[in-house]
């Protein structure tokens, strides 16, 4: 399940505009999660956390920069405190910092945009073997 949603996202990133919604990557990536369901709304961000951690630890984008709650443009506390646990700043710093989501849903277009980087890290399998 990591890797059908780490390749549906970069999919996302290379081919759309804007963002995604999580009932969208549900629906989209055939997760079968139900967001009704506290537990598995839950899990799923545990599931995007984990593969972001994953992509910024090899030098990657976060990719869950790109999925929001429906009807939100911006992120919600749990993503900004990923990125604190990341290094990246102070969580509370980070979200009232007006550009900061903007430059990295451009960097992560960006990234995944470059063939070459495509080309190169899109299909690692390194997420095959793990279960969410």
């Amino acid at each position: 399940m990591l890797d059908r949603i780490r390749k549906h996202l970069i999919l996302f990133a290379r081919q759309q505009v804007g963002t995604t919604s999580y009932l969208n990557l549900v629906q989209e990536a055939d997760l079968g999660f139900n967001l009704d369901n506290t537990h598995e709304k839950k899990r799923l961000k545990e599931v995007l956390a984990e593969i972001s951690e994953a992509e910024y630890a090899a030098g990657r984008p976060i990719l869950s920069c790109l999925v929001t709650v429906a009807g939100h443009k911006g992120q919600g506390d749990t993503f900004y405190k990923l990125c604190e646990q990341l290094g990246l700043g102070e969580w509370r710093d980070l979200r009232r910092q007006e550009d900061f989501l903007k430059n990295l849903r451009t960097e992560c277009r960006a990234y995944w945009q470059d063939d070459a980087n495509f080309a190169q890290f899109s299909q690692l399998s390194e997420y095959s073997d793990r279960q969410a």
